[in-house]
Parts: structure tokens; C-alpha cells; sequence
């Protein structure tokens, strides 16, 4: 008599386990509805570029080439139109990310070593500079150009858009530098190792990997940089590859969409190639195990 019962008890659990999980399934589809169509949103202009860019006559629209072609990446593989610009960006964003990476350690040390008061509030006033738009402080910045003589200048035109990035990148350094134990600094001091000698002996080694992600993070943001280029970099020469790709947009609405599709494939590949080798090299996020004995 107990045999049946139980089955029957065993029974009605697998058929509410098996409602419960039909109802899940029907609450999932919403949500992956709407995850499929933002992903089409990202997929859609990724798989333009890259049908457009081996199309002779590649238009707006998406849609299959009639024949494969390189004629579009041949067209642009020029010095004028590629070579240069992708080398000015390059010169402009390393640029950028090294003064960039330097100041944010340097700033980043104390705030993250020497306890005070100030912290906080300082912390937060770097922060609030992230909050001005950069449109607004481009005049003030033009006319200070024009009165220094600094105007076309690279040097110059790196150092301010190092500023401009500065406080995110001391906000991510300290962050870094605090999971850096200061017990391993101590031990440094204990043998007559500096203040400056601790850095770059043994905080700076420990996180190398969070230094990779500052600089990754400021040279991507350099180099998609248009407004600040064009406004301080008035010879074509120096001008970045994010300034020249406006040379494919011609007058009365003219678009080369298959050599722009092609310059953008282009344009992108440094940045992931650096995001491949500094992904390769990050085993973890700090190599701190075994450093200190509990």
C-alpha cells in the first residue's frame, strides 16, 4: 500500500519540477528576444563593413557582392591615404597613453599609499573632470594654442589629450595599486630601497597587467579621437587616421562606402592587435600569490 503512494508523490514532484521549468523557459523568451535583436543591432553594421569592403560597388545598403573584390583595399594603400594617418594615430595615441600612464602612477602612489583627509575630496574633483564635455573647454584651449604658437603642433597636441584622459586613469591606477601589498613595500624599505625605488621595483612588476589595461583603455580613447586632432592639427600631414577618413565623404553627399568599409577594417587592427597582446600576456589579473605568508 506505501509503494504506490509514493510514486505518486514522486510523480507529482516531477510534474511540478517539469511546470516550474516550462515557466522559466516561457519567461526566458522576452529576454532572449531582446538579447538577440541588440546583438543583430551590433552584427548588422560589423557584417556591412565587411561585405562592403570587398565590394567594387558596394553601396549603403547590406547585401552580397556580385563579385569579390580587393579592389577597395588596393585604392586605399596608398601613403597619403593610409600610411601616413595610421602612422600619425599611432605616434599621437602611444603618445598620449605613455605621458598618460606615467602622470596617473606618479598621482596615483600617494593616493593609494599615504592616508589623508584630502583623499576623498581630491578624488573626486579629478573625477568631476571627466564630467566636462570636451566641446567646452576647446575654446578657451584653441585660443591658449594660438597665443603659446603651439598650433599644428604633435608634442603639444599629445600632452593635452593626455590631460583630458588623466583622471580615469588615476582612478583605475590607484585601484590597481591598492591590491599591491604594502608589506612588500616595507620589506623594500627595511633594506634601504626609496620611496621611488619600492615603485619601480616591486609596485610597478606586481602590476604590470593593470597598467596594461590604463594603457589599453587611454590608447583607445586617443585613438578614436576626431574633434581634438582636428582642431589643433591644421596640416593634413599630421592629421590622424580619424580626421583623414572624412576624405571619403565627398561634396553633394558623395560616399565612397566601399573604400571607407575598407579604411575601417584597416583603421581597426592595430587596436585589437594590441588588445591580443596584452590579453595574451595577463595570465591573471596580479601575479601576487606566495608574495606575502599569511
Amino acid at each position: 500500500m506505501t509503494t504506490p503512494v509514493r510514486g505518486t508523490a514522486g510523480s507529482r514532484r516531477r510534474t511540478a519540477g517539469g511546470a516550474v521549468s516550462r515557466a522559466q523557459q516561457r519567461a526566458r523568451v522576452p529576454a532572449d528576444a531582446a538579447l538577440i535583436l541588440i546583438g543583430a543591432c551590433f552584427v548588422l553594421p560589423l557584417l556591412w563593413l565587411v561585405l562592403a569592403s570587398v565590394d567594387a560597388s558596394a553601396g549603403h545598403e547590406a547585401r552580397l557582392p556580385r563579385e569579390v573584390s580587393l579592389a577597395n583595399f588596393t585604392a586605399i594603400m596608398t601613403p597619403g591615404l593610409l600610411f601616413q594617418p595610421l602612422w600619425n594615430s599611432m605616434v599621437l595615441s602611444a603618445g598620449t597613453a605613455a605621458v598618460n600612464l606615467a602622470a596617473a602612477v606618479l598621482a596615483a602612489y600617494p593616493l593609494s599609499r599615504y592616508q589623508s583627509r584630502f583623499n576623498r575630496p581630491f578624488l573626486y574633483t579629478i573625477l568631476f573632470g571627466t564630467c566636462l564635455p570636451i566641446t567646452a573647454i576647446m575654446v578657451p584651449v584653441y585660443g591658449l594654442f594660438v597665443q603659446l604658437d603651439l598650433l599644428d603642433s604633435m608634442p603639444a597636441t599629445i600632452f593635452f589629450m593626455a590631460t583630458t584622459t588623466l583622471p580615469m586613469a588615476i582612478w583605475m591606477t590607484k585601484n590597481f595599486m591598492d591590491a599591491v601589498p604594502l608589506s612588500l613595500e616595507e620589506a623594500a624599505w627595511v633594506d634601504g630601497a626609496s620611496g621611488l625605488t619600492a615603485l619601480r621595483t616591486i609596485v610597478l612588476p606586481l602590476m604590470r597587467q593593470g597598467l596594461g589595461v590604463v594603457f589599453i583603455f587611454v590608447f583607445i580613447q586617443a585613438w578614436g579621437n576626431f574633434f581634438v586632432p582636428f582642431v589643433l592639427l591644421l596640416t593634413e600631414a599630421r592629421q590622424p587616421a580619424a580626421v583623414s577618413i572624412f576624405s571619403f565623404f565627398g561634396q553633394h553627399g558623395a560616399v565612397a562606402y566601399g573604400q571607407l568599409a575598407a579604411f575601417s577594417i584597416l583603421y581597426s587592427v592595430p587596436v585589437l592587435a594590441l588588445y591580443v597582446v596584452v590579453a595574451r600576456g595577463a595570465g591573471s589579473s596580479f601575479a601576487l600569490s606566495g608574495a606575502v605568508k599569511g
